[in-house]
C-alpha cells in the first residue's frame, strides 16, 4: 500500500475500554497514547480518559507525534427526534474539528443490546422495519450534510448487536444513504462475528469507505459466545477480539482491495481485549509488525 495516502492508527479501547471502565481502569491517559506512539502508530480515535478541552489534548498528542482521526457518535435517529440527535452531533463535530480530525463515526444505538450484559448478542438483534430504515436513511443523510458543511466526512460503523450487524443490511444502508455525503466505516471484526465474508463486503462497497477499522477474531471464541448464549461484552472479556494477525482472518487479501480502490485515509487497529491478559502495548507492536509485512507501509 502506498504510505503517502494511508496513515495508521491505533484505538485506546486495548488500553481502557469504554464500555467496561474496570477493563484498564489502571491505565492512564498519558501511558495509552505514549505507547500508541512507541508502538510506530501516528494517530488515534478518542476513549474515554482523553482530555476534553481540544487545546489540551492537542498538545499532549502533538508531544507524541499523534492526530485524533475519529471519534465514535451514537446516534439515536429511530427513538429521538432529530433536532436532538443533530444537536449532539454538531457539539462533537466541533470537537473534533478543534482537534484536526475529518471523520466522525456514528452507528445507530436504537434498541441497541452490545451494551446489555444480559441478552446473547447472537439471536437477540433489532431487525428495523421498512418505515425504520426510511427514518434511519434519511436521518443519516442529514446529518452526513451537516458533517460536510462542518468540513467532517460522516463514516458509518455497522456493529455487532446493532440495527447495522449483516452484510445485507450494511447493503440497504449504502443503497439508501447518499454517496456524497455517507460513507462506510469497513470494520473487518465485525463482519466476521456474525459469519458474514469482509472481503466481499469490502469489494461491493470499496469506493465508499473512508475509514477502516483493522479487527481480527478468535473463532474459538466466537463459538463459545454463540453456544453459551453470551452477551457482546461478556464475548469482549472472553477474548472474542485481538489485532490483525493474532486471530483467523487474513488481512492480505483486504489491504489489496483497499489499494485497488485508490483508498486514502486512516486504518485504525481496534481491538478490545482484557489488557490484564492481553498487554497493549504487547498487541500494538504485533499489530504493527503485522501490517508492515503484509501491507507494506
Amino acid at each position: 500500500m502506498d504510505a503517502e495516502k494511508v496513515k495508521l492508527a491505533i484505538a485506546p479501547i486495548a488500553w481502557t475500554n469504554d464500555d467496561m471502565p474496570d477493563l484498564g481502569a489502571e491505565n492512564t491517559f498519558a501511558q495509552c497514547v505514549s505507547e500508541m506512539a512507541l508502538a510506530g502508530f501516528s494517530g488515534c480515535e478518542v476513549g474515554n480518559k482523553y482530555p476534553k478541552d481540544p487545546a489540551v489534548l492537542k498538545r499532549a498528542l502533538d508531544l507524541r507525534g499523534l492526530r485524533i482521526c475519529n471519534q465514535w457518535f451514537s446516534s439515536f435517529l429511530l427513538t429521538q427526534p432529530f433536532e436532538e440527535v443533530a444537536d449532539a452531533f454538531v457539539a462533537q463535530c466541533e470537537f473534533l474539528r478543534a482537534v484536526g480530525a475529518d471523520r466522525i463515526g456514528a452507528s445507530e444505538q436504537s434498541f441497541s443490546i452490545q451494551g446489555k450484559k444480559d441478552v446473547p448478542v447472537f439471536g437477540n438483534k433489532y431487525v428495523m422495519t421498512d418505515g425504520e430504515w426510511e427514518t434511519f436513511a434519511d436521518g443519516m443523510n442529514r446529518l452526513g450534510a451537516i458533517a460536510k458543511r462542518m468540513g467532517l466526512k460522516l463514516v458509518y460503523h455497522h456493529h455487532m448487536g446493532t440495527v447495522v450487524q449483516t452484510a445485507e443490511e450494511v447493503d440497504r444502508m449504502m443503497e439508501m444513504t447518499d454517496p456524497e455525503a455517507f460513507g462506510l466505516l469497513f470494520d473487518s471484526g465485525h463482519l466476521a462475528y456474525c459469519g458474514e465474508d469482509a472481503l466481499e463486503v469490502l469489494k461491493r462497497h470499496s469506493a465508499r469507505v473512508r475509514h477502516v477499522h483493522l479487527k481480527d477474531v478468535r473463532p474459538d471464541v466466537v463459538a463459545a459466545v454463540k453456544a453459551q448464549g453470551k452477551s457482546f461484552l461478556d464475548g469482549v472479556r472472553m477474548g472474542t477480539f485481538t489485532v490483525p494477525g493474532d486471530g483467523a482472518i487474513d488481512f492480505a487479501p483486504i489491504f489489496s482491495e483497499l489499494d485497488r480502490a485508490v483508498y486514502r485515509g486512516w486504518m485504525v487497529v481496534e481491538a478490545e481485549q482484557d489488557p490484564a491478559i492481553a498487554d497493549p502495548l504487547e498487541y500494538a507492536l504485533k499489530a504493527r509488525a503485522y501490517i508492515r509485512e503484509k501491507a507494506g507501509i
